[in-house]
């Protein structure tokens, strides 16, 4: 699921995910992969293990999540300041050039969050590029820039802030008949 722009679009209407369709290893999946993803070769097959399923019945089960909206990747996230240098960066494309735009910075080494956005001043396509050290990072760009034909926006951190976003899912509150399905399919 990296190295792709989407737009972050959860299912709405007739189609929406009813909690009910979630089985307790759905749930299960959900709830382990928040904090305790193996940081490991095979991080889904040590997954599976501890979840008593197979690394294909893992696999299958997070391209159902994402495609029905429940969730939007899965995947560490690291300290980019102990793994290296990054940064966010912003590129402006037209309509009609946007999906080419974008697959073009998905091919650059370093790649992830690459989203369309509401132009800020022009710029629509963000991103974030990482690279071991700030001198790759700058060489990354800059080629990125020469085979985009186009100035690359760059932002980098000035102050890192730790969010954490794991959660407990409140799988009891989620089947409540009282429960208004639109709010919560909204909120997934």
């Amino acid at each position: 699921m990296p190295n792709q722009m989407h737009d972050q679009t959860r299912r709405s209407g007739p189609g929406k995910l009813d909690p009910g369709e979630l089985d307790a290893l759905d749930r299960r999946l959900l709830d382990t992969c928040q904090r305790d993803l193996p940081v490991e070769a095979r991080p889904y097959r040590a997954l599976a293990e501890r979840l008593e399923t197979t690394e294909g019945d893992i696999l299958n089960r997070l391209e159902r999540l994402h495609a029905l909206g429940v969730i939007s990747r899965a995947g560490p996230v690291f300290d980019h300041a102990r793994a290296g240098a990054s940064l966010l960066a912003a590129v402006a494309a037209d309509d009609v050039e946007r999906d080419a735009v974008a697959a073009e910075i998905n091919r650059a080494p370093g790649i992830n969050h690459n989203y369309l956005r509401d132009a800020a001043r022009g710029f629509n396509l963000w991103f974030v590029m990482t690279a071991p050290d700030e001198a790759e990072l700058e060489a990354r760009l800059a080629a990125l820039e020469q085979r985009l034909g186009r100035a690359v926006l760059r932002l980098p951190m000035l102050e890192s802030f730790h969010i954490d976003l794991a959660f407990p899912l409140p799988w009891d509150e989620l089947e409540s008949p009282e429960l208004d399905r639109h709010a919560v399919t909204e909120g997934v």
